[in-house]
């Protein structure tokens, strides 16, 4: 017999929406690769014939390579391929060009482009005044919820134990996520377990990242949350939490899965286990679980006590350093950390050396997973693909571009950057009003957080969160859940950069491109960020990537003859 589910039946939402699909097969690059491709096979296969038939006639034989060097002359150009000469001997070697976007070359287009940048400002208003359009966002706003229950929740089915892997904003996706389905099955969530994972190696407990007891209170009237089993349970399972069952869920199950596969075995057995608790819960779930992810997420997560005291000082320096431009600052999230380099198999310009390191970074933190039989590591497609992380120079073009002067305060939200002394130097010369995590706190305020890499993600969350620009340079849960907070927080617009890292990588291919025509394309870049600023979730969206209109309601302008007021709709 199953348990009781105070959220009701939700069979008609059993067929859950599948995971996002790769960006890689979402732009449809197969056409225009496609058509080059065949191009290339039919004028081979011509020269083939013409060199053949050549062949066949003796009496041209001698005629043969001086036809073939012909031929392919007339239209290497549209295949991709340089001609050199050889001197001091007869004959041509051709090599195939590298396709447009392919290698990184950006530091020769900051070469040519930085006589133009240099100065106090590349335009005559910072963009820091003019980033956003105010005059075309719509209002929206955290919707207030009305009902709200004084009256105690009924009693619950057993008890959940959820373990929440991965970084600090992956956790916090699988305590949401948790909050919905503990309200699902009206069961008792206990304070989620952290597992230790390899590559962030952050041992920190729930209670030394986030506020125990206000996310308790802030959910009482929804969800019954403890800190720890009871004690009856514990000596049930002879104080061993590996003897409760674990169950094994599919990714993104439906409600109606967690009703007929989980409820029944958690009314059973009084406790059940789910470890890991990784994107267990579909995107696009009823409206009530919606709107308990979003309490979870928005107003019931905050940082612990120590966390959130040097995270607020460390917004007043910023805000303090911003004054000229009015207290306000542009934050970046910069992954080129050396992991993040090696992860996605892009070249720089490093060489050998570069090589060699990249290699002991993946075997170090991957072991095995890139020399695997068939795994074909493809920089230069990876580049054109957009899939390479930008580095510091490329992200301090982007911004002067955009028209943030040598005025702008940046605050670089990061781990250990890849030859930090190398890379940062041309970022700080762009900016030399640079912060960081290490600059804007001192050693002594920074030492309890050392060694944690998730507490440190949460100081670089919330000075991320409170700055006038975010710039996001790769995909991620952290600029996901900023850009999803920042809209909860702003009116519904993300004020977010998201830059065309497909278009960047053939304008940073190019060293001869002119200066206006280099700040045109950004212009149009943060033009386009922020248009999409204000986007509505679609049904299989991210709901901790667009707020709107789960966790917001819109402000309508209600009119009568004797009061204007404003309303939520």
């Amino acid at each position: 017999m199953h348990g009781y589910s105070r959220l009701g039946n939700a069979r008609s939402n059993a067929k859950s929406s599948s995971p996002p699909s790769s960006p890689r097969f979402r732009h449809g690059r197969g056409k225009n690769s496609g058509g080059r491709a065949s191009k290339q096979r039919i004028a081979e296969k011509l020269v083939f014939i013409i060199v053949s038939a050549v062949f066949r006639r003796k009496g041209v034989l001698l005629f043969a390579p001086l036809l073939y060097i012909s031929g392919m002359l007339l239209y290497m150009g549209s295949l991709g391929f340089d001609v050199v000469s050889l001197k001091n001997s007869v004959g041509v070697v051709v090599h195939k060009r590298a396709p447009p976007g392919s290698v990184y070359r950006s530091p020769q287009v900051f070469e040519k482009l930085w006589p133009f940048m240099d100065g106090k400002s590349t335009g005559s208003v910072n963009a820091l005044m003019t980033a956003w359009n105010s005059n075309a966002h719509q209002g929206w706003q955290p919707c207030s919820d009305e009902s709200v229950s004084k009256e105690e929740l009924p009693k619950s089915n057993g008890l959940l134990i959820i373990e929440a892997n991965g970084g600090l904003n992956q956790q916090r996706l699988s305590i949401c996520d948790a909050v919905a389905v503990a309200g699902l099955l009206n069961a008792t969530l206990v304070i989620p377990i952290f597992h230790l994972n390899s590559v962030w190696r952050d041992s920190s407990k729930f209670g030394e990242i986030f506020d125990e007891d206000f996310f308790i209170n802030a959910l009482a009237n929804k969800v019954n949350v403890v800190k720890e089993l009871p004690k009856d349970i514990r000596q049930r399972f002879d104080n061993n939490i590996s003897n409760i069952v674990n169950l094994r869920l599919k990714a993104w199950s439906s409600p109606t899965y967690y009703l007929q596969k989980v409820l029944p075995k958690l009314v059973h057995m009084g406790a059940v286990r789910v470890a890991p608790f990784s994107n267990r819960l579909a995107q696009a779930v009823p409206s009530n679980l919606q709107k308990l992810r979003c309490l979870a997420n928005y107003e019931a997560l905050r940082f612990s006590q120590p966390i959130r005291l040097l995270a607020e000082k460390m917004v007043d320096r910023m805000l303090k350093n911003s004054s000229e431009s009015g207290g306000q600052y542009v934050s970046v999230h910069l992954r080129f950390e050396e992991d993040m380099v090696a992860f996605s198999c892009c070249e720089y310009d490093g060489g050998e050396e570069e090589k060699y390191e990249m290699d002991i970074a993946r075997e170090r933190s991957w072991r095995g997973k890139f020399r695997r039989r068939g795994r074909v590591i493809r920089p230069g497609a990876n580049r054109v693909d957009g899939k390479c992380p930008l580095t510091p120079l490329e992200v301090g073009m982007l911004l002067r571009g955009m028209g943030f002067d040598n005025t702008t305060s940046v605050y670089i939200a990061s781990g250990k950057i890849y030859k930090a002394e190398k890379y940062m130097a041309p970022l700080k010369q762009m900016f030399p009003r640079l912060e960081t995590k290490d600059t804007l706190a001192s050693p002594e305020e920074l030492a309890p957080f050392k060694g944690h890499s998730s507490r440190l993600a949460a100081l670089d969350y919330t000075v991320c969160l409170h700055s006038e620009v975010f710039v996001t340079t790769q995909g991620g849960n952290f600029p996901h859940f900023l850009m999803g907070h920042r809209r909860y927080l702003y009116g519904g617009h993300a004020k977010t950069i998201k830059p065309d890292k497909r278009k960047l990588a053939l304008l940073f291919d190019n060293p001869n491109i002119r200066w206006e025509d280099f700040r045109q394309q950004m212009q149009d870049m943060l033009r386009h960020s922020d248009h999409k600023g204000m986007e509505l979730k679609k049904p299989s969206a991210s709901l901790y990537t667009f707020p709107m209109p789960d966790c917001m309601c819109k402000k309508a302008e209600a009119r009568s003859e004797n009061s204007n007021t404003t309303t939520l709709v």
